[in-house]
């Protein structure tokens, strides 16, 4: 069974501007993932990209890269479009599609993904997630609570969130749907230490507060 990560990265970020390349300390965002993902238990690792430093840093840390098809570094494509085209160039039995904006993803629970996946074929696909227990509202009405019997904070159903840095599915299964998540997701749960996705200015700030109190020492 062959089992590989695709990291997409590209040069252009809208919201915060060079997104991908800004230090947190001394090292470039993109750094942190690509560092992981080689002590991980994929049988190949590639980055897709349209930067040439990206491309020479990951030749130099064994990566195997792919040209960004300038369609799919448009703001309007997404995941699925990158998975959906890697499906059609690299020949894999599952794909996981990794995010560097997801830094303090750790190396176990990639691996524990990996072997999760790899061993339960019941499930087609899986990806991180976060639970949140509270209350919450959509469009003025209530999602997983009824306002007049008020239920104890502790007996609250949590809203599952996607932590947006790990996917993985099986080659037939994202053949046949065109999609990262299956039909028959398993919703792996990290902690909070991992959770952050990097979106804007104010991620960034805490991600450098959380980097000078804790990776020195992390053994993530």
């Amino acid at each position: 069974m062959k089992i590989i990560s695709i990291i997409p990265i590209k040069s252009h970020s809208e919201r915060v501007k060079n997104k991908n390349f800004k230090k947190i300390g001394k090292k470039p965002l993109y750094k942190f993932m690509l560092e992981k993902v080689i002590k991980c238990n994929f049988d190949e690792n590639y980055v897709d990209t349209d930067s040439n430093e990206i491309k020479e840093y990951c030749k130099k840390i064994g990566i195997k890269t792919i040209n960004r098809v300038p369609k799919l570094a448009l703001n309007n494509a997404n995941g699925n479009d990158l998975l959906n085209y890697h499906s059609k160039i690299i020949d894999a039995d599952i794909y996981f599609q990794l995010y560097i904006t997801a830094p303090l993803l750790k190396i176990s629970s990639i691996n524990k993904c990996i072997e999760f996946l790899k061993n339960n074929s019941r499930y087609d696909s899986i990806l991180t997630v976060k639970e949140i227990y509270s209350w919450f509202w959509f469009g003025k009405h209530p999602v997983n609570y009824k306002p007049k019997i008020l239920p104890r904070s502790q007996d609250a159903k949590p809203i599952i969130q996607e932590t947006t840095g790990l996917y993985g599915i099986r080659k037939k299964s994202l053949l046949k749907n065109k999609c990262r998540i299956g039909q028959k997701p398993f919703f792996y749960k990290i902690g909070a230490d991992e959770c952050i996705d990097l979106d804007t200015e104010e991620d960034f700030i805490y991600l450098n507060y959380y980097a000078k109190k804790y990776l020195s020492s992390s053994k993530s």
